[in-house]
């Protein structure tokens, strides 16, 4: 009885990867049967059935249904720019989201990396040919800012955008937002605890520049703990940020004291505003953090990042941490 009933079992098992099969075949292209290229037009703001629906009808995918799948399930897909894109036709669901995010395939690109700030996209703008630059520090005063937010710093989602020839600096920033706005309200930014969206949105900038990625949560949490013991948080992001120091790897102890309510050597809570746009994982990080009793945390080497309780740990890793930054270990 028991072969008999693993022999049903297997005989299932093999059933449904045959119908998987099927479905995935009778879904998607195959690899290597791409047809000729054609330019696909993202508008600014479309969804994944959206763009599933475009890439259908210009038959670069053959199912705009089993894309949208796949789109909800995969943040690279969920980044994917408004603009012209140069892609091919017949492509596997996968290779259509590869091809959609090379940013040799679209027109008149601009990157927003993850953990650039304001400053980093003006320039941006400013080199792209297909941005009218023409007042455009003026430009940043014309948006609104929604709901009570202070500074379009943090809103400028980090992805690839693409513009039209003759495009607005003013409309560039605020496709940017509403990329921003579509990621916000669709539920990726929440707040958390007794902290405010934007609160969320100003812890996570800082995580984005003070760790790696695998890092995020405990940075997080090194945040949290500091502000539930009314401890200043220290960190040399936002005296960089103040004083125009990004990637400076060592701060002097007189930039710690400079007068500015980003110092957060010498003011208590969370600066005024975001000091970079962070990624999905560090606004997740700042929602998700990990448990712990941290209240300090130094990166001794580059991929070594050290975190714990004890004041004086902390000094002993940080005359490590010295000695390998006066070897070079940080160039």
């Amino acid at each position: 009885m028991r072969t008999l009933n693993a022999k049903v079992t297997l005989g299932l098992i093999a059933l449904s990867l045959i119908v998987l099969a099927i479905f995935h075949e009778v879904s998607d292209f195959a690899n290597g049967t791409s047809g000729p290229q054609v330019q696909v037009s993202i508008p600014n703001g479309a969804s994944g059935v959206s763009i599933g629906d475009i890439l259908q009808a210009e038959k670069v995918i053959k199912s705009s249904k089993y894309f949208v799948d796949f789109y909800k399930n995969n943040r690279d897909a969920q980044a994917i720019a408004p603009g012209i894109h140069k892609v091919q036709t017949h492509l596997s669901t996968k290779m259509a989201v590869t091809e959609l995010l090379d940013q040799n395939r679209i027109s008149n690109a601009i990157t927003v990396k993850e953990g650039s700030t304001f400053s980093d996209v003006w320039q941006s703008l400013k080199s792209n040919s297909a941005v009218d630059v023409t007042n455009i520090k003026e430009a940043t005063f014309q948006i609104p800012l929604a709901n009570r937010l202070k500074s379009l710093e943090g809103q400028l989602y980090p992805a690839i955008y693409s513009f039209e020839s003759g495009t607005s600096a003013q409309k560039a920033i605020q496709i940017m937002l509403d990329k921003f706005s579509q990621v916000s309200n669709g539920g990726e930014l929440k707040p958390f605890g007794r902290f405010s969206k934007y609160e969320v949105l100003t812890i996570a900038s800082m995580i984005q520049v003070e760790g790696d990625a695998q890092d995020f949560p405990k940075v997080a949490r090194v945040i949290y703990n500091r502000l539930d013991a009314k401890m200043p948080l220290q960190l040399n992001s936002t005296v960089q940020y103040a004083a125009g120091l990004r990637g400076r790897i060592a701060l002097s102890k007189a930039s710690t004291n400079i007068a500015s309510p980003y110092n957060t050597y010498r003011n208590l809570g969370l600066p005024p505003t975001p000091i970079s746009n962070p990624s999905s994982a560090a606004i997740s990080a700042a929602q998700n953090p990990t448990k712990g009793d941290w209240l300090y945390f130094i990166t001794v080497k580059p991929g070594d990042t050290r975190f714990t309780k004890s004041h004086d740990e902390f000094l002993i890793w940080k005359n490590e941490y010295l000695k390998n930054l006066q070897a070079g270990a940080f160039k």
